[in-house]
């Protein structure tokens, strides 16, 4: 049996020799460097539960075991995550319906793990055969058996119940009690009696590994954020609850839009969450705030809080330096991947009161030298997108030139706040950083930029980091 590795080379050897196409050798090397140091933080009572595809799981399954010991694997969950899909065997179709995920289940050390077991309801059907008596009042039961299988030898008491001497799974002064709330039946004199099970007081059935009862997010969910990949709630939920108790700490290294954080949260567990995109970073502080307010304290760590870390990030990835100024000014990017923007790197979307007709702010990031052209690209996109406000953020000091040019392109009248706001804006980082924000109506009672999370009914408990990409 091989045990855990602490070394990633060892861990990826076995797939050198299986894999010959680079992409997902790439990936797996890539997986191998997280997960060796995700068992080497867990503790001995901690799990992991890694979430992928089919196409990937048995890859994955065999990499987990190489770092977490065979013998550590706790389940294999199938998550029936949609229904059927239309392609499924239709024309051209050469596949099944393609509608589960998988979920691998570790523990850092079986026996030791946290594990709360929970409980899913009846099938109909089992309920149908199952419960098929009734008492007077209509509560279904089931007849179960009260004898102590092993009689003597296993310490069970004997005694005499409505004529019929056992050895029982009860004491005497339990059985009284049964007797006097009726729980107890006898088809005939002379059969042995039987216990009524409540199917008002079951549990259920102790969960399996086929999790069916839980959808992914609909378009028409209220927590739906508009992220790619975001989780039900009710699947980080029921993770975190299982493998964690109050006192403990939830981690993801791979947060994306913070649902694990979000449940975490609400849950009472401490949590970090860990991305290498600033725009992620930047959904999931929108998501915190809508939900709990200014109730909730957490560090960003990772995230630029001067102008020489600001410099930094644009240096090292210009696209993650536009998303975290993008967030600075609670703008969302006008499109995730890399590629032709069309002048347009963010918008705010908002609504005046008086006219319930969407606008947009349109924001363009730039992190070298500003020109004064690019200010009359803006001006092109606002006519051209119909947009009210056009927002220029400079990593650099603007010229007079733009200033003048900037100024020229006269204001916004807002009907519904009977203000003026100037059309096109000069922001900086150093002022953003300083506290300026843009000139328009009030971002906080107008915007519809993000979709909104659902507020929390109570206050938020102090919590842990969010790690960010490494830029101060």
């Amino acid at each position: 049996m091989v045990g855990p590795h602490q070394d990633v080379s060892k861990a990826i050897e076995a797939f050198r020799q299986l894999l010959g196409f680079s992409d997902m050798l790439a990936y797996l090397v890539m997986m191998a460097q997280r997960l060796v140091e995700l068992h080497r933080v867990l503790k001995s009572s901690g799990s992991l539960y890694l979430h992928c595809d089919p196409a990937a799981s048995h890859y994955l399954k065999v990499l987990l075991d190489a770092v977490f010991d065979a013998r550590n694997m706790v389940n294999e969950i199938v998550w029936k995550r949609t229904y059927a899909h239309g392609d499924a065997g239709g024309q051209g179709a050469q596949h099944f319906g393609r509608v589960h995920d998988t979920i691998l289940f570790y523990a850092k050390q079986r026996g030791e793990a946290i594990f709360n077991p929970f409980y899913q309801p009846y099938d109909p059907d089992y309920i149908e055969k199952t419960f098929k008596y009734k008492d007077p009042d209509g509560r279904k039961w089931q007849s179960l058996p009260m004898d102590g299988p092993g009689g003597a030898a296993k310490g069970n008491p004997s005694f005499e119940v409505l004529g019929v001497t056992r050895y029982w799974r009860y004491s005497r002064e339990t059985m009284n009690r049964l007797l006097e709330e009726g729980r107890i039946h006898q088809s005939k004199p002379g059969v042995v009696p039987r216990e009524k099970g409540y199917l008002d007081e079951s549990k259920g059935v102790l969960a399996q590994d086929l999790w069916t009862d839980i959808r992914k997010i609909s378009s028409r969910a209220k927590e739906r954020l508009g992220y790619p990949t975001q989780k039900p709630e009710l699947l980080l939920d029921r993770v975190i609850k299982v493998s964690s108790n109050e006192d403990c700490v939830v981690l993801d290294p791979f947060c994306g839009c913070g649902t694990a954080i979000a449940s975490a949260q609400r849950l009472g567990r401490t949590w970090i969450g860990i991305d290498i995109t600033h725009l992620a970073i930047s959904l999931i502080k929108h998501r915190l705030a809508d939900t709990y307010g200014d109730s909730i304290e957490y560090t960003v760590v990772g995230e630029p809080t001067s102008l020489e870390g600001a410099l930094a990030l644009a240096l090292d990835d210009r696209f993650q330096f536009q998303y975290w100024a993008l967030g600075l000014v609670e703008a969302r990017p006008h499109q995730e991947k890399k590629g032709a923007d069309h002048g347009i790197d963010g918008r705010i979307y908002f609504i005046d009161e008086k006219n319930q007709k969407a606008k947009q702010v349109i924001i363009s990031v730039k992190s070298g030298k500003p020109k004064v052209n690019e200010i009359r690209d803006l001006k092109g996109v606002l006519d051209r997108e119909k947009a009210q406000i056009g927002v220029y953020i400079t990593l650099n000091n603007p010229t007079n030139p733009m200033r003048k040019e900037a100024a020229s392109s006269g204001f916004y009248e807002s009907p519904g706040w009977n203000s003026r706001h100037p059309r096109i804006q000069i922001l900086t980082i150093q002022e953003i950083l300083d506290g300026k924000r843009i000139d328009m109506p009030p971002i906080k009672h107008v915007s519809q930029t993000f979709r909104k999370a659902k507020r929390a009914t109570e206050p938020a408990p102090p919590q842990g980091e969010m790690f960010g990409t490494g830029h101060d």
